[in-house]
């Protein structure tokens, strides 16, 4: 299920190939609605972004010319409320999206330097519940860290603090177990920031699972873990797809050219109580996602090291100057075709 091949023109005259993505993800590498909402919103309008692949360097042409739906990924979304911005523009469009929103306790820990103050993220997530509807905006406490200072109880706590303001707003509770060893430059990140991470072994996972469940007997959310082996379930907690065909039915059945990308068949008449009947013909799995991602295939036009939030345990950024340097090249040049302005 790849993307199709399409010719775009430039807006400089030139003709180039480029892919053309039905499903696009706005992005796991960087948050564009908290620094890039502007830059996204005008490559929307002139079609097309140039995109640099994070493993090899290469660069290639994205379309958006048959994009049904943007999934985001932020911390900081606020943006997108703005009057005529990235959500205004996809609904004058018909474009489907939804997001996940990170929205952490970790204040006064030194793991996320730039992000704004708790309770203000929390109202930004209720207005965009307001805005986009129950399901469509997805709550992640991601991932589950601790410290010297913070053990499990007192991480539950956190999470159970902002789970009690988001009852009725979220319909599930994404997570991921921290993973600090996995990257030697979130390692030295860590050792910088004078943060004593603690390494979660199998029996820290089972204790929080276990912690999770209890606690949500308060709130009922839908309890998933992302990317994540271990199975859970004995506690309620399923793995999780975060770009997941069954909520884009779920939500975006109406959509009969997204519908069709994903293999699905909606019947409709009388004889559904919905009215509705969705058959869904084949596996839209992502085979080169890593273990543990049940994620459908999609096409992630973010870049590493553009992140401001400069989050501690980030794997996607390597250093703050060249996350300063790539920002600074962005606000030179903000109409680039590129994320960073180069």
């Amino acid at each position: 299920m790849s993307s199709k091949r399409v010719s775009v023109m430039l807006q400089g005259g030139d003709v180039v190939e480029a892919q053309a993505p039905v499903i696009v993800s706005a992005s796991r590498y960087t948050d564009i609605p908290a620094w890039y909402s502007d830059w996204f919103l005008q490559r929307l309008k002139a079609g097309y972004m140039l995109w640099r692949n994070p493993y090899n360097a290469k660069r290639s042409y994205v379309a958006f010319q048959d994009m049904r739906l943007v999934v985001f990924w932020s911390k900081n979304p606020e943006s997108l409320l703005a009057s005529g911005g990235c959500l205004d523009y996809l609904a004058e469009h018909d474009i489907n999206s939804y997001i996940h929103f990170t929205l952490n306790d970790y204040e006064g820990l030194g793991l996320e330097p730039n992000i704004p103050p708790l309770q203000q993220r929390i109202d930004t997530f209720k207005r965009l519940v307001d805005r986009l509807g129950y399901g469509r905006v997805i709550w992640r406490f991601d991932p589950m860290i601790l410290t010297k200072e913070m053990g499990v109880n007192e991480l539950l706590d956190r999470v159970d603090g902002v789970a009690c303001q988001l009852k009725g707003y979220s319909e599930k509770l994404v997570f991921s177990f921290a993973n600090i060893k996995r990257a030697r430059h979130v390692s030295a990140n860590m050792k910088r920031a004078n943060i004593k991470v603690h390494e979660i072994k199998e029996r820290d996972m089972h204790d929080i699972a276990l912690g999770l469940q209890q606690l949500n007997m308060s709130y009922g959310f839908r309890l998933a873990s992302c990317c994540e082996t271990i199975d859970l379930g004995q506690y309620g907690i399923e793995h999780n797809r975060c770009i997941d065909d069954e909520l884009i039915v779920k939500y975006f059945s109406h959509d009969r050219l997204l519908m069709k990308h994903l293999g699905v068949e909606v019947a409709t008449g009388d004889l559904f109580d919905s009215g509705s009947l969705c058959i869904r013909h084949k596996n839209n799995r992502d085979r080169q996602r890593r273990g543990g991602c049940g994620c459908v295939v999609s096409k992630d036009i973010g870049q590493s090291d553009t992140c401001m939030h400069m989050c501690t345990y980030c794997s996607s950024n390597t250093s703050k100057q060249q996350i300063t340097f790539n920002y600074k090249m962005h606000l030179k040049n903000p109409q680039a075709a590129t994320i960073n302005g180069k």
